[in-house]
């Protein structure tokens, strides 16, 4: 009786690995498709949203490049460096752009490896690499002064500025409609599988926000329906520093639209204030 028992817990535990083991190459192999949606079709350029606009290439380590836009503002003396979401590509962006530019800021907006034009494939560190490069530029090429530079990041955008803005002193942070990390939002998606799958990605910006230091201005919606509104929170509860938060109303695409009202007047005045 006793050895009958043994053998139905070692196959009871047996098939347990067999299935971790299943469900966690599955995730691991699918886990960049969950998180990035890139497309590589360029819609439209800032020529066609009646903007003036620069090309450019930003080198990153290894040898590839990723493509850029600058985009210039006569009456600027600051420069949004702007990090978008997860999915399509810069040109995508045309109302967020449009936005910065009648505030009268110059915008840098970047895209990752896989996205656009862009060289290679996307990756939590690809993305790092390209905040880095894109910061460079602004600092080493166009000369300006890092206090000048305002990092904007909207959705996964925002774990990309806050990596960046961690390792660097910018004039201030903007995060929108962003996330603490991939492991909370894991457990959002997959309450139960969450603890029991490897997860490749991190993008761990509540253990990162603390080491930034500037001003920085939260906004987003209770409405989001992709990035849950108590994420947001959570990371601006983290945050040590200069901080107010501007809740916004809309879904996770068009709550700045819908908003547009105090969400371009509390820009403004975040900006003036610096």
């Amino acid at each position: 009786m006793q050895g009958k028992l043994v053998k139905t817990l070692v196959s009871a535990l047996t098939t347990l690995a067999v299935f971790l083991l299943f469900i966690n190459i599955f995730f691991y192999l699918n886990q960049a498709g969950m998180i990035f949606f890139p497309l590589k079709n360029i819609e439209s350029t800032p020529k066609d949203w009646g903007l003036s606009f620069e090309s450019l290439r930003l080198p990153l380590k290894d040898n590839t490049t990723v493509s850029a836009w600058y985009i210039p503002q006569a009456e600027a003396n600051k420069t949004v460096l702007f990090f978008h979401g997860n999915g399509g590509n810069i040109s995508h962006r045309a109302s967020s752009v449009s936005v910065f530019h009648q505030l009268k800021l110059n915008v840098l907006i970047i895209d990752y490896p896989g996205y656009g034009e862009s060289d290679g494939r996307p990756s939590e560190q690809g993305l790092y690499q390209s905040a880095d490069a894109a910061w460079k530029y602004l600092i080493n090429d166009k000369k300006f002064k890092a206090e000048n530079i305002i990092i904007f990041g909207r959705s996964l955008g925002g774990a990309v500025a806050v990596d960046l803005a961690s390792r660097v002193k910018a004039g201030a942070v903007i995060l929108e409609s962003t996330f603490s990390s991939v492991k909370d939002m894991a457990g959002v998606i997959f309450p139960i599988l969450s603890h029991l799958i490897y997860l490749r990605y991190s993008f761990d910006s509540v253990a990162k926000i603390n080491k930034v230091t500037v001003p920085l201005l939260m906004i987003h919606s209770p409405d989001d329906e992709i990035i849950p509104f108590n994420l947001g929170n959570k990371l601006f509860t983290a945050a040590t520093g200069e901080k107010q938060f501007l809740q916004i109303k809309g879904g996770h695409n068009d709550g700045f639209i819908k908003s547009i009202s105090s969400y371009t007047t509390t820009l403004n005045r975040f900006i003036k204030s610096l």
